[in-house]
């Protein structure tokens, strides 16, 4: 998951975001369609039961997300995207790594978290970096829809702040369609093109931080 940190950041576990987590028996006991609590949108469900839920290209993801230098891996797999999701726990509940990719935890904050900040109880990974290090991820963002989620993505190239979150599409289904997935259109969305997400400006770094029990920075 994840932003690049800033050099002078780097922690012991940099690369983790490329997680390594193994299954547990909490994860063996979850339903189908839940990931760490929240329920995966039908249609991603329906996507990665199709095969459809693959890779489209670096190009591809580049013409979504300009500003998104990175190159990342989708989570083609339930487990995959359970195992990679917990890793938003471990790396909230520390607080300098919290500051640094901007994770807090709406549970427990006094106001509602807001973006540029992530809520990690309301957010599940479904891409990470694939050079290790490079600490990068797209999420699914539950706090706009319990359906159909926002999507999110961590901009360490043009934010602020290194670690802020920005908007890369209004729901899922938009960004499935702007995908352009092999054999998408056999699964019926009413998302727009990618050309429409394309040139929507990604707003989110000028809202407020959150107020956490333990304010991030």
């Amino acid at each position: 998951m994840g932003m690049q940190k800033p050099h002078q950041h780097r922690c012991p576990n940099r690369g983790t975001l490329s997680y390594v987590n193994r299954p547990n028996n909490d994860e063996r006991s979850e339903a189908p369609t839940h990931a760490r609590g929240p329920v995966l949108p039908g249609l991603l469900i329906e996507l990665i039961a199709a095969g459809q839920w693959r890779h489209p290209g670096d190009e591809v993801v580049h013409a979504i997300m300009p500003w998104f230098k990175d190159p990342v891996d989708l989570l083609t797999g339930l487990d995959q995207i359970r195992r990679e999701s917990r890793a938003l726990d471990r790396l909230a509940d520390d607080e300098s790594t919290a500051r640094i990719f901007r994770l807090a935890r709406g549970g427990s904050a006094t106001e509602p978290v807001q973006l540029p900040w992530l809520d990690v109880d309301l957010a599940i990974l479904i891409a990470v970096n694939r050079i290790p290090g490079d600490d990068v991820a797209i999420a699914l963002d539950y706090r706009t829809s319990n359906s159909d989620p926002q999507v999110v993505a961590g901009d360490a190239w043009s934010a602020p702040h290194r670690g802020d979150w920005r908007t890369v599409a209004p729901t899922f289904s938009a960004f499935a369609a702007a995908l352009n997935l092999p054999g998408h259109g056999t699964i019926a969305t009413s998302a727009p093109p990618r050309s429409a997400i394309a040139s929507t400006p990604a707003a989110a770094g000028t809202r407020s931080p959150p107020t956490t029990t333990s304010p991030p920075g």
